[in-house]
């Protein structure tokens, strides 16, 4: 009996020693605002919505230490609708739009296995001061969200800010220098388009006061599931953000390029750069600016984007703050149609 004991004892020491080598974690946000907003050419409306300065999210995370310098890890996030409680970002979005994906890691850097990021994502959120906000940031507007007088084919990066169905290599950090290969399966099944497929790349780069960044997408598919019907479009960026303590500047310039869905023999060409700024005005408060200009160009047609904001950010806690936007944006396309938006919001992380 008393080595029976010896051996339980033995076993859930085991037990507990490797469960201690492995963790998992609930994590989100929370982010509502209330405001007036106007896009152009349309309506105001009178709103309270989700995602004012980060798409609200929540999900599970987790990594496990299997010894020698090797982890597994995976990741299962969602995005959400706070104001209605509806999932994703959209109707239609998976439910794991945000991640799901599992990987290893090492000294030779990591391998992942799923839905993820796009090589667009990080080189954008980095280098302008709203960082991944769908509402207000000009540059992540001018990449990736359009109305009603702009279209989808204007955008930078039409086939969305994550992967499905992808594998991903990330380096080791090389003083400060680290990249992410990206290759995404298009799973086509019809005829013409069984070869369809993203592929990309990004490098990230800081160190001290600086940081650099650069991104490319060669795109045929679509993202979550629907396929483009536009042949390959290439998509690149560079960017950087220098922080001088007292104030940090951000700056970006892109392109892209690809066959129009309306005009299927022309090329639509759109140029974009960006400017911001971060002011810290006390030990919790900060004064962001930035703005964005996109040129599209298709023939002999050229159509202009040009996107204004301006807010204020409050930390109340490490994991709280409010903040305070106003946003001006406009389109010329033929005539101009423009719109301005006023906004309040807080933002809680958990």
């Amino acid at each position: 009996m008393k080595n029976t004991f010896i051996a339980l004892a033995a076993a859930l020491a085991c037990s507990g020693a490797a469960y201690a080598q492995s963790n998992v974690q609930l994590t989100g946000l929370v982010d509502m605002y209330a405001g007036s907003m106007k896009a152009p050419g349309g309506e105001r409306s009178g709103q309270v919505g989700s995602g004012g300065m980060t798409t609200s999210w929540w999900g599970l995370k987790g990594t496990e230490d299997l010894g020698s310098g090797l982890k597994a890890d995976f990741n299962l996030t969602a995005f959400f609708r706070g104001d209605t409680g509806t999932p994703g970002r959209f109707n239609g979005d998976p439910f794991f739009a945000r991640d799901a994906n599992v990987g290893l890691s090492g000294s030779f850097g990591r391998v992942g296995l799923g839905r993820d990021k796009a090589p667009n994502f990080l080189p954008t959120i980095l280098t302008n001061p709203f960082g991944d906000s769908f509402t207000i940031s000009p540059l992540v507007l001018h990449a990736n969200v359009g109305t009603g007088a702009w279209g989808k084919n204007n955008l930078t990066s039409p086939a969305d800010t994550g992967w499905s169905n992808q594998i991903i290599y990330s380096t080791p950090s090389f003083g400060g220098l680290k990249a992410n290969v990206h290759y995404q399966f298009g799973e086509q099944t019809a005829q013409g388009d069984k070869s369809k497929k993203n592929v990309g790349l990004n490098v990230l780069y800081g160190a001290g006061p600086l940081s650099l960044v650069a991104f490319y997408e060669r795109s045929q598919i679509n993202n979550p599931v629907v396929l483009d019907v536009r042949p390959t479009k290439t998509d690149w960026m560079v960017g950087g953000t220098y922080d001088f303590k007292v104030v940090k500047l951000y700056g970006t310039y892109g392109q892209s390029k690809g066959k129009d869905t309306f005009a299927a023999t022309e090329d639509r060409k759109n140029k974009t750069y960006s400017l911001g700024l971060d002011v810290p005005v006390s030990a919790a408060g900060t004064i962001k600016a930035a703005g964005a200009h996109t040129k599209s160009e298709l023939g002999n047609v050229d159509a202009t984007r040009t996107t204004y904001t301006v807010a204020y950010d409050h930390f109340l806690s490490k994991r709280t703050d409010v903040y305070g936007a106003v946003m001006y944006d406009r389109i010329k396309f033929a005539d101009s149609k423009s719109g301005t938006s006023v906004m309040a919001g807080i933002r809680h992380r958990f």
